[in-house]
């Protein structure tokens, strides 16, 4: 009888901002995850976006050097009433999702709503809420100094439980792929 193959991987989300990044480090073995890491990048104390940019991009850049992860997990910038902020945003995003593609790691996007939905089972969750959530299922006393950075854990949290479903269940190209493969549930 051959023994089943360990799979392991480590998943760093980040929850972009430019006054708080959050970022939470997984390592996943056997669809068991465990906290390594979680904490947060203060920006707040510069004044230039554009070194706040850099900053993002450095620290983001040490955290793969340091945890090596297998992929990142990011949340994507939501819809906003302040386009201004929204920008920024997006930019924050994209400056850690160009370290991670500078160490040719894959990268892997999620809405807030996505996150929430996948961690406590309610989209509209507060942020309260899935910290909570997260405490329970990684076993973790500590409060974080930020909630950011138990919104970064919950991205890759959320990254991992969604790799499990689709390992779990079939994906396909298309409808005529799904309905070549279920000709038995077409009426």
């Amino acid at each position: 009888m051959q023994k089943e193959a360990v799979k392991e991987r480590i998943i760093l989300g980040i929850d972009p901002g430019t006054v708080v990044l959050g970022y939470g480090i997984l390592k996943e073995v056997n669809k068991k995850i465990s906290l390594i890491s979680m904490g947060v990048i203060k920006m707040g104390h510069l004044d230039d976006h554009a070194l706040k940019l850099q900053r993002i991009f450095k620290k983001t850049s040490a955290l793969i050097e340091e945890y090596k992860p297998d992929c990142v997990a990011l949340e994507a910038p939501f819809y906003g009433k302040n386009i201004q902020v929204m920008l920024k945003l997006g930019r924050a995003q994209g400056v850690a999702m160009a370290a991670a593609l500078n160490a040719d790691i894959p990268i892997f996007e999620y809405s807030p709503r996505k996150i929430k939905q996948s961690v406590t089972g309610n989209g509209n969750a507060s942020k309260e809420q899935v910290a909570a959530m997260l405490q329970s299922l990684l076993k973790f006393k500590e409060t974080p100094e930020f909630l950011d950075a138990t919104d970064g854990l919950a991205v890759a949290v959320c990254h991992a439980f969604q790799q499990n479903l689709a390992a779990a269940g079939k994906s396909y190209s298309g409808w005529e792929a799904f309905v070549k493969d279920n000709q038995k549930r077409i009426r």
